[in-house]
């Protein structure tokens, strides 16, 4: 797990005691409220923004590389949600297509010895995240949904561009299925999950395996990045102010996938696939004030079109990294909530 500092400890302790403000005093300090394309922006997300602006906090993509990374990490530990008692967490290695793969097994108590699991792929724009990043919403989500979680800690961007972190992801859940027996796993009750870049990851390792003998029995789509071609409209309606700004998704991806005539390929656009029949059942949770909200609502539609059951939400007052904010921000809880039940009722016996 992460290590704050004395200052980073003391800015979570700050944070999480504003967000318990009563909301009349959060609305008086934090101004009219924000709205676009008929949502309303919630109350604490927005005192967040204020409080980003005035501490002048710069965007990833204005700070050095490794400092973007820590900053991601320590910004989801501040409002993740309390960290449940598990019957183990364990770090191990698998092997990948270059070296080795790290992976974070999240195993709760009172699992059946041949448990259901869930292949869990961190955001962080291919450039950053980590599994610390997502560690606490990880064990939440063990917790709650009865699974094991394993966590990938695939390649990032820019030491490692596309292909190289999807390739890890393909091997990953390939090799959870593989060594499922020994990990007291069912591989008949694998599903994938991730947030954002991690979203993309699991939409293209369900459409790279649905041919293999074990395949994903649900996939779980938060947030996810779909199209790198950045042509939503959602991409110029939410541009700024938001947390995830062009600049910030423009430097995310001149890392990942620097020549742009590769970002509409089908292996880095799960929404360019020609095919997407025979995948599995769908939960894909988009923000009213994301910029990556319309892509992830046609996204949900062309699974329904090819006839894939897909549930779609949208969760108008929030932001992109919701996932990460349930331990402070209110309206971060129902997403989690319907993330659990549906992946209880996917993975059920």
């Amino acid at each position: 797990m992460l290590t704050l500092s004395l200052r980073e400890q003391t800015e979570a302790r700050f944070a999480r005691a504003a967000m318990r403000l009563p909301r009349a005093i959060l609305a008086r300090l934090s101004g009219s409220r924000v709205m676009r394309d008929g949502y309303a922006l919630d109350l604490q997300i927005q005192a967040v923004l204020l409080a980003h602006r005035r501490l002048g906090k710069k965007a990833s993509h204005e700070l050095p590389l490794a400092e973007a990374r820590r900053e991601l990490d320590v910004s989801a530990e501040i409002l993740a949600p309390a960290s449940p008692a598990l019957a183990r967490v364990d770090d191990n290695e698998i092997p990948g297509p270059r070296g080795t793969i790290a992976l974070r097994t999240y195993r709760p108590h009172g699992l059946e010895a041949r448990a259901p699991a869930v292949v869990f792929f961190h955001g962080g724009g291919f450039v950053l995240g980590s599994l610390d990043s997502h560690d606490a919403p990880c064990r939440a989500l063990a917790h709650r949904a009865r699974a094991v979680v394993v966590a990938v800690d695939y390649r990032l961007a820019p030491e490692h561009p596309f292909p190289a972190g999807i390739d890890d992801c393909i091997a990953a859940f390939r090799a959870t299925a593989e060594r499922a027996d020994a990990w007291g796993l069912d591989a008949s009750r694998l599903a994938v999950c991730g947030d954002s870049a991690g979203g993309n990851a699991a939409a293209l390792v369900a459409l790279a395996t649905r041919e293999d003998r074990v395949r994903p029995c649900f996939q779980a789509l938060i947030y996810p990045a779909v199209d790198l071609t950045m042509s939503f409209p959602s991409m110029r309606n939410l541009g700024s102010g938001f947390l995830l700004d062009p600049g910030t998704l423009r430097w995310f991806l001149d890392h990942y996938v620097p020549d742009v005539e590769r970002r509409r390929d089908p292996t880095a656009s799960p929404y360019f696939a020609e095919d997407h029949r025979g995948l599995p059942p769908a939960l894909v949770q988009t923000a009213g004030f994301d910029p990556l909200r319309d892509e992830g609502i046609a996204y949900a539609e062309k699974l329904r079109a090819a006839g894939i059951p897909t549930r779609h939400t949208t969760y108008g007052s929030l932001i992109h990294g919701f996932f990460n904010m349930s331990g402070a921000i209110e309206a971060a809880r129902a997403p989690m909530t319907e993330l659990v039940d549906s992946l209880r009722e996917a993975l059920r016996s």
